[in-house]
C-alpha cells in the first residue's frame, strides 16, 4: 500500500500535465511578449508588462474554463519555481562581506516599513493581506518580494496585482528622483549604491538609479540589492508561523512544528544560493537560471493578471496607494537617517 502513491506517480504527472498544459501555454505567451517589451523598456522590465496584460485580456474576453486549471498552477506552482531559482543571483561570499556593512542600513529600513505598514494599514483599514504585501514589497525587494511571500499568506489575486503595482509605480518616481538626491546629499558612489540598493526595490529600477548617479555606484547597488532578498526568509517564516497560529488557534509551537511552516521553496533559494556560491556552477549556467527565474515571474504573474478581480481593486480605492507612497518616503528616510549614523555618509 504505501508503494502505491510512488507507482501511480507517473500516471498522476501525466494527467496532471495534459490538465494545466493549455494554460500554462497561455501565461507562457504573455510571459513572452512581456518580456520582449521589457527589452524595449528596461526600466519597465517584464514583470509589470505580465500583469497588465493579463488584466487587460481577462477585460476583453475572460479565459475559458479549459485554461483556468493552468493559469492557476502557473500563478502558484510556477511562482514559486521562480523564487528557488532566484538564489542562483547569490553568492554566500557576497552575501557575508556587504551583508556586515549595510546589515544595520537593511535592518532599520525593514523595521521601520514594516511596523509602519501593520500601524498605518490598520489606520486606514486596507485589508491585512493588501498591507502585508504592499509593506513587504517596499521594505524588501518589489515584485519578487512579493511573489515569494503571496503564497504563504495566501493572498488573492487581486491583492497581488494592486501590491506589484503599487510598489512600482514609487519605483519610478525613486528612479527619477534618487539621483538628484544622492547628489544634493554629496554622496560618493559607494553612499549612493549603499542608499539604491536599500530605498530601491525592484533590480531593474536599482540599476536604473544607480547607472544615473554613476557607473561607479552600480556594482554596490545590485549587490546590496541582491542581499536584500534574504530578508525574504526570515519574514516568509514569520508570517508563516502567524498564519499557522491564527488558523490553528492557540496550539503549542515547537521548532520541529516551526521547520515545518517554512515554505519548500525558500528552502530550494537556500539550496541554489549555496550551490550558487561554491563556484563549481558555469557563470553561463547561472546566468541561464536567473533569465529563467525572470522568464517565469512574468509567466506567473501573466497568470495572476489573467485571474485579478478588477472590482476587488476597485472597491480597495487609493488607501493602499496612500500606503505605498508614505512607506517609500519613510523607508528612503530611514535609510538616509542610519547611513549618517553609521558613518556612510557625512552630512
Amino acid at each position: 500500500m504505501q508503494l502505491s502513491p510512488v507507482k501511480t506517480l507517473p500516471t498522476r504527472l501525466a494527467l496532471r500535465g495534459r490538465e494545466v498544459w493549455l494554460g500554462a501555454l497561455y501565461c507562457a505567451l504573455i510571459a513572452a511578449v512581456a518580456t520582449i517589451i521589457g527589452g524595449f523598456v528596461p526600466l519597465v522590465g517584464s514583470a509589470i508588462p505580465a500583469v497588465v496584460l493579463g488584466v487587460l485580456i481577462s477585460l476583453v474576453r475572460t479565459p475559458a474554463a479549459k485554461l483556468r486549471p493552468g493559469i492557476a498552477y502557473s500563478s502558484k506552482f510556477v511562482l514559486q519555481c521562480a523564487v528557488v531559482l532566484l538564489g542562483a543571483q547569490l553568492s554566500l561570499r557576497a552575501v557575508v562581506e556587504v551583508g556586515a556593512e549595510s546589515l544595520p542600513v537593511m535592518l532599520s529600513s525593514l523595521t521601520v516599513c514594516l511596523l509602519a505598514a501593520w500601524w498605518l494599514g490598520r489606520l486606514l483599514n486596507i485589508d491585512r493581506d493588501v498591507r502585508t504585501l504592499i509593506g513587504v514589497g517596499t521594505g524588501i525587494c518589489g515584485a519578487s518580494a512579493i511573489a515569494a511571500i503571496s503564497p504563504v499568506i495566501r493572498a488573492k489575486s487581486s491583492d497581488i496585482s494592486y501590491a506589484i503595482s503599487t510598489v512600482f509605480l514609487f519605483n519610478i518616481l525613486a528612479v527619477l528622483i534618487f539621483p538628484a538626491v544622492g547628489h544634493a546629499l554629496g554622496m560618493s558612489p559607494h553612499a549612493f549604491g549603499l542608499f539604491a540598493g536599500t530605498a530601491v526595490n525592484d533590480t531593474s529600477s536599482v540599476v536604473a538609479a544607480a547607472s544615473a548617479f554613476s557607473t561607479a555606484a552600480l556594482g554596490f547597488a545590485v549587490v546590496v540589492k541582491l542581499v536584500r532578498t534574504l530578508m525574504i526568509i526570515p519574514i516568509s517564516v514569520g508570517l508563516a508561523v502567524i498564519d499557522n497560529k491564527r488558523s490553528a488557534g492557540a496550539q503549542k509551537f515547537t521548532l520541529k512544528r516551526i521547520f515545518g511552516l517554512v515554505p519548500w521553496f525558500l528552502i530550494g533559494f537556500l539550496v541554489v544560493a549555496a550551490i550558487s556560491s561554491t563556484g563549481i556552477i558555469a557563470p553561463r549556467i547561472t546566468e541561464a537560471a536567473t533569465q529563467t527565474s525572470v522568464f517565469l515571474v512574468a509567466m506567473a504573474l501573466a497568470g495572476i493578471g489573467l485571474s485579478t478581480d478588477l472590482g476587488a481593486i476597485r472597491s480597495a480605492g487609493l488607501k493602499p496607494l496612500m500606503l505605498g507612497g508614505i512607506l517609500s518616503v519613510l523607508v528612503a528616510l530611514t535609510t538616509i537617517g542610519t547611513m549618517f549614523a553609521t558613518g556612510h555618509l557625512a552630512l
